[in-house]
């Protein structure tokens, strides 16, 4: 049985730990943010790729100008993460399984998508999650059919991290550091 993929990039938040300026438009090596994350989510090649836009959602769409990706607004971003990624999935209803990943984690690279791709495809798991010294992080797959359900009942600032710890067919796949290197400041961009 095939796959059908989709991937979520999740870029609506307001970024207020980093300070005034919007994050995700920082540049790293000469580009935002954003559109790293968003072209490695490209490279692999493995679906239909959406950005979900909202706090800095004009500027965040001029960053991904070009990229052959599609931008939704989330009007409700404001109500935390769960809003963001309940759009991303709607967006995507063809897929089986989508693949989550956050805006503000630009060393992560199309071959940790294809990572959590092949090892989904080995087994049966609700999802797949990256793990790196015992932790886990970023992106993660999940499996719409097993839980569409759980991911619809979501509220507030939170992904399905908490929804994941909780079952026991999530299939951990280790991974190098980039899966826990999210820029939330100044100084976690700054070393990088």
């Amino acid at each position: 049985m095939t796959t059908d993929f989709g991937l979520v990039l999740l870029a609506a938040g307001r970024g207020t730990r980093f300070g005034p300026a919007p994050k995700l438009l920082s540049l790293l090596d000469g580009e935002p943010l954003v559109r790293h994350a968003a072209r490695a989510a490209l490279a692999a090649r493995l679906g239909p790729v959406v950005a979900v836009l909202g706090a800095h959602g004009p500027a965040v769409r001029a960053a991904l100008e070009g990229l052959d990706l599609t931008c939704i607004d989330n009007p409700a971003h404001g109500e935390g993460l769960s809003t963001s990624l309940r759009v991303g999935l709607d967006a995507l209803p063809a897929a089986d399984a989508i693949l989550v990943l956050l805006g503000d984690m630009p060393r992560i690279g199309p071959h940790h998508l294809i990572a959590l791709a092949d090892a989904f495809a080995e087994g049966d798991p609700a999802a797949v999650v990256p793990l790196h010294d015992g932790q886990r992080g970023n992106p993660v797959l999940l499996d719409r059919r097993r839980l569409g359900a759980d991911l619809a009942t979501l509220a507030g600032d939170q992904g399905a991290g908490r929804l994941l710890a909780r079952r026991t067919d999530v299939r951990e796949v280790p991974m190098d550091r980039a899966v826990l290197q999210d820029v939330d400041t100044p100084e976690a961009l700054a070393g990088l």
